[in-house]
């Protein structure tokens, strides 16, 4: 290992190496390119960094001037990226290193004149690492090593198109080295794609990699969890604690209720700024807060010191978050505690969580008032100011306060002043404990009073209940039953409340304009006052609550400008009677005089518009119909037949052939005995021929009106 590198892990208290670091610092895999998988908190930032400084240093043991970049770190999120560039900060101090970083959410032109002067390691997120590249700010012709931190996180980001254009932009003979908490399908096609002969390194096997982490797992009754949490941090004062949500809307609750409470809390989430993210992250690594509300976005990278509680407030959505939430704590050595919060109906999803984790967790409550109150008293018995040594200053005063005060009057009011300092503790539901069913009280005694507004005003109780509040004095809770009837609502007021009520009244009992109030001796008959009782609700009171939709009025046939509207087509024949009705011999309704009326005389369609003055009479064209011999009578001219006309036709029923409509084709046998050859409509004409006597249109002519439609569509 390098010296300097050596004395800064001295420095920091680094006896001996992580099996990550060891197995990354071989001398068989110094120039190799790697991809390792090793849980979160196993050292992985240093291991990576001690791998990469042979291929940058080689035997020197200082840098030169600091120029293009020789290594590239990219990690997923921002927060991951700057607690990386700190940790190589300190391992690279010694050598005169220059490190900066490239993310996401900070000023790209600081960034881009770090660039300018010089940097030896780079650090960024994929994103804002490609937005360099792509200006031409960042080059990276010179680069030796690529490390990939959590490479699994970032192809779940979607970065994949990002990383494969930074490897395509590197040089070729460059060392990569990916660190992965899982080898998915696409990892291994990554790195088959731009690593050469990597070896393969696994620290997940050789121990218990959740030793250092002590799981539990807390039943809690449906409404306790909030308070289930606060018992827990308060159990654990003297611990600094991460709490884990799945939604920003539950972060920023969490937040809020804790901050009630007392407790120094910051709250992590991606709506955040990064300054705020920063501030946030700062604050609980100085001390200043103690609880870091977070939702997964700081669940990978994010090393806080003397993190040791770590909770669940709502389960993780499947074992890769589990073991990347719970490994913010019993990093590098240290215990921690995993505590995942399981109200009844998330048990068997908490029980699959652990059981695909491979991790035994340990089922119990959380912590009761009484758990919390003994665990305050031990700490304040073991607190480090009884046996710091006593001033002269201190000493003085202690004597004043003898002199007033007797010694346990003085223990008293220190045990209050420290119980002062801190909220006190939920009461707990057992967790089996099924909810309180409502409990159903009488309300009385009361008296009833009569307002003067109904159903025929619109009265409603959801505006007489504000109304009443407001006019009479009231307490809601003074209000009873409202029974809106048609012409009058009765309500019941408790009777402790019901001469103040009538007190604010005055003597007119007005309580507002146009609604008045009067007392009602005993209880109401709802049922003969027309209205509706709790019992017979849905039920029609008498005939007046039956209304029907009135009859439509009929139209004035002279609505119209003044002519008078058309009278329908006969729809009353039906059947066998529309049958003998033939074209020929139907009445046809009469119109009126066109030249009195303005009616559209017969074969001239009227216009949409309404004329002013009548149109002309038009003569009326002869009409014959096919294979008729004579015309057809004028319909105007035809008398109304009255008389009804026969079922069948007589000379169909004297031939012996079934009865048809007149005008229907003919069907059947009787197609064939009944088609005439010498007429040409009923022959079948082919699409461009023409019927016998008839010429053939030219090509390109215009389709009749009211022709055949084609068969192109």
């Amino acid at each position: 290992m390098i010296s300097p590198l050596s004395e800064a892990l001295a420095e920091r208290g680094f006896d001996i190496l992580t099996p990550v670091q060891q197995a990354v610092t071989a001398s068989d895999v110094a120039s190799a390119d790697l991809l390792v998988s090793a849980q979160t908190g196993s050292g992985k930032t240093v291991g990576f960094g001690l791998a990469i400084a042979p291929t940058l240093l080689g035997d020197a043991q200082q840098f030169g001037p600091a120029a293009l970049p020789l290594a590239l770190v990219v990690a997923p999120t921002r927060e991951l990226a700057f607690q990386v560039m700190r940790e190589l900060t300190w391992l690279y101090a010694r050598t005169g290193a220059v490190v900066t970083s490239c993310v996401g959410g900070m000023d790209i032109r600081a960034e881009r004149r770090a660039l300018d002067r010089g940097a030896h390691i780079v650090v960024g997120t994929p994103g804002r690492l490609r937005d360099h590249i792509e200006r031409r700010s960042l080059d990276l012709g010179e680069v030796q090593a690529i490390v990939l931190d959590e490479a699994d996180e970032m192809l779940d980001l979607g970065f994949r198109e990002d990383l494969e254009f930074m490897l395509g932009q590197a040089p070729a003979e460059r060392r990569t080295l990916m660190f992965s908490a899982t080898v998915s399908p696409m990892i291994a096609k990554l790195a088959k794609q731009y690593q050469r002969d990597a070896m393969r390194i696994n620290t997940l096997g050789g121990g218990d990699q959740h030793a250092d982490i002590s799981y539990q797992a807390l039943r809690v009754s449906a409404s306790d969890s909030e308070h289930a949490i606060f018992n827990l941090l308060r159990f654990h004062e003297d611990q600094s604690a991460i709490v884990f949500a799945n939604t920003r809307a539950a972060v920023n609750h969490l937040s809020a209720r804790l901050l009630n409470r007392g407790l120094a809390t910051v709250s992590l989430s991606g709506e955040l700024s990064q300054t705020e993210r920063t501030h946030a992250l700062q604050a609980m690594r100085d001390g200043r807060a103690r609880v870091c509300v977070a939702t997964d976005v700081a669940a990978r990278g994010i090393d806080l010191p003397n993190l040791n509680l770590v909770i669940h407030a709502d389960l993780p959505t499947n074992t890769e978050s589990l073991l990347h939430r719970s490994g913010r704590t019993g990093r590098a050595g240290r215990k921690g505690i995993s505590a995942l919060i399981v109200p009844p109906k998330a048990v068997g999803k908490a029980e699959r969580l652990l059981k695909w984790a491979k991790i035994s967790a340990e089922w119990t409550v959380a912590p009761s008032v009484d758990d919390v109150l003994r665990k305050d008293e031990e700490r304040l018995l073991s607190d480090q100011v009884w046996t710091d040594p006593v001033t002269e200053e201190q000493a003085a005063f202690a004597q004043k306060l003898l002199a007033l005060h007797a010694p346990d009057v003085i223990a008293a009011a220190y045990l209050r002043l420290f119980q002062s300092r801190h909220a006190a503790p939920e009461e707990l539901r057992s967790p089996d404990a099924k909810p309180a069913a409502r409990e159903h009280r009488e309300f009385g005694p009361s008296r009833w009073f009569a307002l003067s507004v109904g159903r025929e005003d619109r009265a409603e109780a959801r505006w007489l209940l504000p109304l009443l509040c407001r006019a009479g004095n009231l307490e809601k809770s003074a209000i009873g039953a409202i029974r809106v009837q048609d012409k009058e609502t009765f309500v019941e007021l408790a009777e402790s409340s019901a001469a103040g009520f009538l007190t604010g009244l005055g003597p007119d009992g007005v309580l507002e304009e146009g609604i008045s109030a009067r007392a009602v001796d005993g209880a109401p008959d709802l049922h003969s006052s027309g209205g509706r009782s709790r019992e017979g609700a849905g039920k029609p009171r008498d005939d007046r609550e039956r209304s029907f939709a009135p009859k439509p009025k009929p139209r004035d046939d002279r609505d119209r400008g003044g002519a008078p509207r058309p009278k329908p087509r006969e729809t009353g024949l039906v059947g066998h009677e529309r049958a003998a009705t033939s074209q020929g011999d139907r009445p046809k309704p009469t119109y009126g005089d066109a030249s009195t009326t303005g009616a559209a005389p017969e074969g001239e369609r009227k216009p949409r518009h309404k004329s002013k003055s009548p149109k002309p009479e038009m003569a009326k064209p002869a009409y014959a119909p096919k294979g008729a011999g004579a015309a057809r009578p004028d319909r105007a001219d035809a008398p109304r037949s009255k008389a009804k006309p026969e079922r069948h036709d007589p000379a169909s029923k004297a031939a012996g052939k079934p009865w048809q409509k007149p005008g229907a084709k003919p069907k059947g046998r009787a197609a064939e005995a009944g088609a005439d050859a010498r007429d040409s409509s009923r022959r079948f004409t082919p699409p461009g021929m023409a019927k016998p006597g008839k010429p053939r249109k030219p090509a390109g002519s215009a389709p009749r009106p009211g022709g055949p439609r084609s068969n192109k569509r």
